[in-house]
């Protein structure tokens, strides 16, 4: 019976293993190893593989129906926990790199190379396990993206504060329209009291965005917490309808000062393109385009 591979055994195949990824930073597969390692028994080369796998040494990809490990860049370290098997784990890094934008489905089969049934069977796993999750994106509502459990889908997936359930919140947007421009029409009422001449009144009519973030936070109107962004997107639709006018200082922040208006407004506001989160995504061609925005067809119903 052969003896069981000792701890310096494992620790000297690892860093044989190590000499031979650096030489080859692209990767190396189990016929690099053979080639470069042809006394040492599988089981030895598998254990000091798993080592260096679980210490975060090496990362494992697929290419084509092989593995390949390569060096791990120092500066990314993988979250991925120690106890699943190696699919898992490739699965794992590639929705990782998605970040909180997420990745779709057919991006991660192109990286794995897995076949469909596989691939869902380790997306099923890995969800099932609650380390990733799937959510729908505004950007196209019959597609989901996969990203990591513990992330919060970045606003441009979500659709931020505007969307509800995938739903545009029309109403509320309107509401928050109607209420930034009463705060700025407050502002121009206050500052025509000012005695100091029309260069003093026209300099106290403006107001930062903080200043009406800080109005509608305290009117206690919204159920969700809204950023200064936010409120400076509502703040664009008021400029858009030609209700106010906005001013570039020298920090490059934009001030906001309500307009009297000698036409209609156009009522951007009320069409989801005045605040949509991927209108700069948005064009004639590709998946986001006006004649398939269901949430346009829905206001024109």
């Amino acid at each position: 019976m052969s003896a069981e591979p000792s701890e310096d055994d494992i620790a000297t195949i690892g860093f044989q293993i190590i000499g031979l990824a650096n030489e080859k930073p692209a990767g190396i597969n189990n016929d690099d190893l053979l080639a470069a390692l042809p006394d040492v028994k599988p089981e030895k080369r598998v254990q000091a593989l798993n080592r260096l796998l679980q210490e975060g040494v090496l990362e494992i990809l697929k290419k084509g129906q092989s593995l390949i490990y390569r060096l791990k860049d120092p500066a990314k370290k993988s979250s991925a926990p120690k106890d699943i098997d190696n699919e898992e784990k490739i699965i794992y890094n590639i929705i990782e790199e998605g970040g909180n934008k997420g990745i779709w489905i057919r991006d991660i089969r192109v990286k794995s190379n897995l076949i469909m049934t596989q691939l869902n069977k380790v997306l099923k796993q890995l969800e099932n396990k609650k380390l990733i999750k799937a959510v729908k994106s505004v950007n196209a509502s019959k597609k989901k993206v996969y990203m990591l459990y513990n992330l919060e889908p970045d606003r441009s997936i979500t659709g931020g504060a505007w969307y509800q359930d995938q739903d545009f919140e029309a109403e509320f947007v309107d509401v928050l329209n109607q209420q930034c421009l009463r705060f700025l029409r407050m502002k121009k009422e206050t500052a025509k009291e000012c005695r100091d001449g029309p260069l003093a009144v026209q300099k106290l009519s403006y107001c930062s965005v903080a200043d009406v973030h800080k109005f509608i936070s305290d009117l206690g109107i919204s159920k969700i917490s809204l950023d200064e962004d936010d409120l400076e997107t509502i703040l664009k639709t008021v400029v858009y309808d030609g209700k106010a006018e906005s001013l570039l200082t020298g920090d490059g922040k934009f001030l906001y000062k309500a307009v009297e208006s000698p036409l209609a407004s156009p009522g951007l506001v009320q069409m989801p393109c005045g605040i949509c989160p991927v209108i700069k995504n948005c064009s004639d061609c590709g998946e986001i385009t006006p004649k398939l925005c269901s949430y346009i067809s829905e206001w024109l119903d």
